[in-house]
């Protein structure tokens, strides 16, 4: 597309770096052509500025757009929509699956209209990592990473294999194989390139422009910390991207969140997160752009940036943007990257005015904020949401308060119960998992150096973690097992139980592994309030493990410093964490390493051979990967008796012109939903029993229980995935007042699981509806949780608000989102689940529309509702009435 820009500001010009010439779009010269101001954007809009310019084609791009972005620097904010081109596509392997079974699905589908299969196949880069199958099935060993690896493979085999045949299959698609690291982190360390090039096949050119990429996972905004713009959308609005549909988007507000100071010693860049977290969840910036400026960034480090960029989602923000500066070249430089690469990062980014210096002049913002860096204390956040910190000091009085909502109550609390077989005792607080996990802080090498160097300390005291604890090391990447040998901590580590137990997204995923046997019969048996203490993003319910009610994120050492505690209750900045060999109390200080002492070990042993061997040949895999046997060509030969992988019924009968959209009429109320229903409520990633329908589904198919696997990795077979739709062990609906689980109401007012009902009410060709409260859909892009929804037969999600992710998902679905207007409510209505709903003028349906709601209530009256449509573009709508974004690409793949 670059050579065929309409260039309308005369902005293409040429850069030479180190004897290469690179075309590309200037910004400075299309603020001297008619684009007043630009220079004044915040990096991330210059960023969304370039990529108008090089895409000008008067289509989906045209000149006013591109005048538009200047414009927003008078209101700050914009209606006006965008198309917008991401350079990449990244995936991990649980919404990577079910993304690369939809292409396939979309193969067949491309046949059996006459067309030509290969017309479905990645038009961008596309990198698969597969980093969220390993499951912490053992801890604690030195063989506890060999073993939790053959484990995953023979679980996985089924998805596997089916991504080795994608890889062959399609172009432009490369599959980071399992064991290497989360793709958060591989992105980070190797993906990523901060300026991206391309030869234009027409002219031969090599242009250079920002590396941008969307991912399917939310937490694709670390690399944010690398000026990389990039942010999470769900598997179906990634694959549409894949096969060249822009992403049409509202020009975003921009937050700026000025940092001043530097963090004071022992505060760690977790603190810092989740001190950030917690203030931008107050701001209010959902489906905002949020980007850090100020003298603050002259003392993060580029990983402590990463750090915070990775929490987006979970503040609410699309992304958190740090702009180029002499850091963002040093970790290019230490990580290994091509000389000439770095090179061109600095000369682009200077001539683009891209590049931050102290110096550098504040960019216009939408709003602000501040945080003085000096004013970060030691913090947790939990025990249900990571925008809920908790400063240490206060994090034991707080549990005791958390301990009455965590509590069906009815028995005393305080008691500890005897666990078969041990010599001890469990009871409420008990942290029975402290894992070092997750792509948020494993990417920093600052943490995990405090967390080894605090387990020295400890055991040199003779410390030792206590024996109800499951603990676990799952590191980002291999780099890092390079260097914690290097510094000589992993044998520390490993004497207190934090062995590697796998390279990949563990416990912050909800793979977290089973529990001992007895602790688990313990703490179902006495109806204990069991906790776990993580080095994660995601605490919600439910999620961690399901023996777990009170999950709490912490910083790696810190992690370390409750394993040795054992208890929630334990106040470890004034109680000890135990006593030492010599018989004397341990405190936490005693044993907390220094600011100085962590940098040192950072500046000597992290070295680019380590980043250079790791990645030389990444995506060759072990000899298990390896050994997968390949069958199939250009479409995929389906096996109708897998459990793991089944050809979805989306594009059953379709045609070329898509069926006219419906009003929706007599539908009944599926749930209603209080605030904050996460998409871990809705889908849950986790594992299940025989008695769910999604455990039953598998025993019918001779599946073991043991070999269930999880939710997240059985996201290729759409059979189990519809019966674990709102099926999160946590979830409430209100239907069915203080019943736990997801539970509904069938037709008969009799309360039964959610699939059943759902199922019952599709037989009676009975729509359904879902009621919800304000901000439904946080957490993870989860895209079946709109594909789950929508084969459940829900046709309309209404809701207080909506997250940015789930939103667009439930719309790329064919599912209709309608949002309350302020202050009205399911509640403020007095609704209880036993209305009939009707919606109607959905043929003529137009952008953030106002949408009448009919309901009728049980003794016949009527009552209209008027709701605004979150259709929020032209295009969306054009997804919606072709029933979903895949349909809408393949009719015009097809028809192209």
């Amino acid at each position: 597309m670059t050579s065929k820009s309409l260039d309308s500001f005369k902005s293409r010009t040429t850069i030479s770096v180190g004897g290469k010439t690179y075309s590309y779009f200037s910004i400075p010269l299309a603020e001297k052509n008619g684009l007043k101001g630009a220079s004044t954007l915040p990096h991330s809009m210059k960023v969304v500025l370039e990529n108008l310019l090089r895409f000008e084609d008067g289509i989906t791009v045209t000149k006013a757009d591109i005048e538009a972005i200047v414009a927003w620097l008078g209101t700050r904010t914009s209606e006006h929509e965008i198309s917008y081109r991401p350079a990449r596509v990244l995936m991990q392997d649980f919404t990577g699956v079910p993304a690369v079974v939809d292409l396939a699905a979309m193969r067949d589908a491309t046949a059996k209209l006459g067309a030509d299969p290969q017309k479905i196949n990645p038009l961008v880069p596309v990198d698969l990592v597969i980093d969220h199958s390993v499951m912490v099935d053992n801890f604690g060993t030195a063989q506890s990473f060999h073993q939790n690896v053959d484990l995953e493979y023979e679980r996985n085999g089924e998805r596997y294999e089916f991504l080795r045949w994608g890889q062959k299959a399609f172009a432009n698609f490369r599959v980071v194989p399992p064991g290497t690291g989360i793709c958060h982190q591989v992105n980070l360390e190797y993906l990523a390139q901060t300026v991206w090039t391309r030869v234009d096949e027409v002219t031969g050119e090599t242009y250079a422009y920002p590396d941008t990429l969307v991912g399917t996972d939310s937490h694709t905004t670390m690399v944010n910390g690398l000026a990389v713009l990039g942010w999470g959308v769900g598997g179906i609005e990634a694959e549409a991207a894949m096969l060249g549909q822009p992403i049409t988007m509202l020009i975003p507000e921009v937050v700026g969140f000025r940092l001043t100071g530097k963090i004071n010693e022992g505060i760690t860049a977790t603190d810092l997160v989740l001190t950030v977290t917690e203030m931008l969840r107050k701001k209010g910036v959902v489906g905002k752009f949020v980007e850090f400026y100020g003298p603050g960034l002259d003392y993060l480090s580029l990983e402590d940036q990463a750090t915070i960029a990775n929490m987006a989602p979970e503040y609410g923000a699309t992304c958190g943007f740090f702009p180029v500066d002499s850091d963002t070249l040093n970790y290019l430089t230490t990580s290994g990257r091509d000389p000439e690469r770095v090179a061109l990062v600095k000369a682009y980014s200077e001539a683009q005015g891209m590049f931050r210096t102290t110096a550098s002049a504040d960019p216009v913002f939408t709003d602000t904020l501040e945080l003085d860096l000096t004013t970060v204390v030691p913090s947790l956040s939990g025990p249900k949401r990571p925008q809920d910190r908790v400063s240490l000091t206060d994090a034991a009085p707080k549990f005791a308060e958390a301990l009455k909502d965590l509590t069906a109550g009815g028995k005393p609390r305080g008691t500890d119960f005897p666990v078969r077989g041990e010599n001890f005792q469990l009871a409420d607080g008990h942290v029975v998992i402290a894992a070092i996990t997750s792509c948020t802080n494993t990417s920093n090498p600052n943490v995990l150096i405090a967390a080894g160097l605090l387990a020295r300390k400890a055991r040199a005291k003779g410390l030792k973690s206590q024996p109800w604890v499951k603990t676990s090391l799952a590191p980002g990447s291999q780099v890092v097992t390079d260097y914690l040998d290097a510094a000589g901590l992993t044998a520390d580590l490993d004497a207190l139980g934090f062995n590697l137990v796998g390279y990949g997204c563990t416990t912050c995923i909800g793979n977290s592994g089973p529990l001992p046997e007895a602790i688990s019969e313990t703490i179902n048996a006495n109806d204990l309030v069991a906790a776990s203490v993580l080095s994660g993003n995601r605490n919600f319910e439910g999620r961690v493990n399901p023996d777990v009610r009170a999950n709490y994120l912490a910083s790696p050492p810190l992690v370390v410093a409750y394993a040795l505690a054992g208890s929630m209750h334990k106040n470890i900045t004034t109680e000890p964490l135990g006593t030492g060999s010599d018989g004397k109390p341990v405190y936490l200080k005693d044993i907390w390493p220094s600011n100085h002492e962590i940098a040192e070990i950072v500046r000597t042993v992290i070295t680019p051979q380590m980043f250079l061997g790791r990645y030389s040949d990444v995506f060759k895999g072990d000899e298990n990967w390896q050994g997968i046997a390949v069958d199939g060509g250009e479409t995929y030969r389906w096996n109708s008796s897998s459990t793991y992988v089944q050809n979805p019924p989306y594009f059953e009968g379709l045609k070329m012109e898509p069926e006219a959209v419906t009003d929706i009429h007599n539908a009944r109320v599926l749930s209603l939903f209080l605030d904050s229903i996460t998409t871990d409520h809705i889908s849950p990633a986790g594992s299940f029993k025989a008695g769910t329908p999604a455990g039953k589904y598998l025993v019918e198919r001779q599946v073991a229980p043991k070999d269930f696997n999880s939710y997240g990795a059985r996201r290729g077979n759409h059979e189990v995935m519809m019966r674990g739709t709102f099926a999160n062990i946590r979830i409430k609906n209100q239907m069915v007042p203080g019943v736990e689980g997801g539970f509904s109401k069938g037709p008969s007012g009799e309360i039964m699981p959610m699939y059943d009902a759902a199922m019952a009410y599709q037989q009676a060709n009975t729509p359904l509806v879902v009621f919800a409260g304000k901000e439904y859909g946080t957490g993870s892009s989860r895209d079946w949780a709109a594909k789950g929804t929508r084969l459940l037969g829900v046709r309309a999600v209404i809701a207080q608000s909506f997250e940015r992710i789930h939103r667009s998902n439930l719309i790329g679905m064919g599912v209709l989102p309608l949002q309350f207007a302020d202050g009205q409510s399911w509640q403020t209505l007095a609704l209880d689940g036993s209305e009939t709903v009707s919606i109607e003028g959905l043929t003529t349906l137009t952008p953030r529309s106002t949408v009448t709601v009919k309901i009728v209530r049980a003794d016949g009256r009527v009552e209209q509702v008027e709701t605004r449509c979150r259709i929020d573009t032209i295009n969306e709508l054009e997804y919606y009435q072709n029933g979903g974004i895949l349909h809408y690409v393949l009719r015009n793949l097809v028809a192209a």
